[in-house]
């Protein structure tokens, strides 16, 4: 199957319209998380990633248990024959109770599948499209690009290299922004 045949034959329905739950769920940046998870979806297929269904249907349910706190696994399960493939992923890439976010950053990194490393990267690039000034202060911004150099560019090392690239860039341009 060619890229467009692949496409054809992915159902992403049902996790568009559980996902919708998250329209919602206001951005500190603006938007709502059903935008993000958009993205983070956007992001990957920009990276040609059309033939991992798992990965594509996680990226849309990636914030899904920490943005909706009376959210159950099962909700996910339930989906398809891939939900429980989803639910696992969604899980290696969500930050868990009483976790810190370096701590949550360095489980990904150490103990992460390739699917949760792409997953992360995709998500952190996304995020940092979205920080700007008005948001957030240039402390927090420049802890959260300290954060991407640490963890997620060696993720992105490991997995895609193409994502380093962007990674860095958007580093590189948010440091000039905080800077100005």
């Amino acid at each position: 199957m060619d890229d467009l045949d692949t496409l054809r034959n992915l159902v992403l329905a049902p996790y568009i319209l559980k996902a919708t739950a998250l329209i919602g769920v206001k951005r500190k940046v603006g938007g709502n998380q059903f935008r993000h998870v958009f993205a983070t979806l956007g992001i990957l297929l920009d990276y040609k990633y059309f033939y991992d269904a798992v990965l594509l249907k996680a990226s849309l349910m990636h914030d899904f248990l920490e943005d909706m706190p009376a959210a159950q696994v099962e909700e996910i399960r339930c989906i398809d024959h891939d939900g429980q493939k989803v639910v696992d992923l969604v899980l290696e890439v969500t930050q868990r109770s009483g976790e810190s976010k370096p701590d949550y950053l360095k489980r990904v990194l150490e103990t992460g599948s390739v699917s949760a490393k792409i997953l992360k990267c995709a998500d952190r690039i996304s995020n940092l499209t979205d920080l700007h000034l008005d948001t957030h202060t240039s402390g927090k911004i420049s802890e959260y690009l300290d954060q991407t150099e640490k963890y997620l560019l060696p993720m992105a090392m490991e997995v895609d290299r193409n994502m380093v690239i962007e990674l860095s860039d958007l580093v590189v341009k948010r440091r000039v922004l905080c800077s100005a």
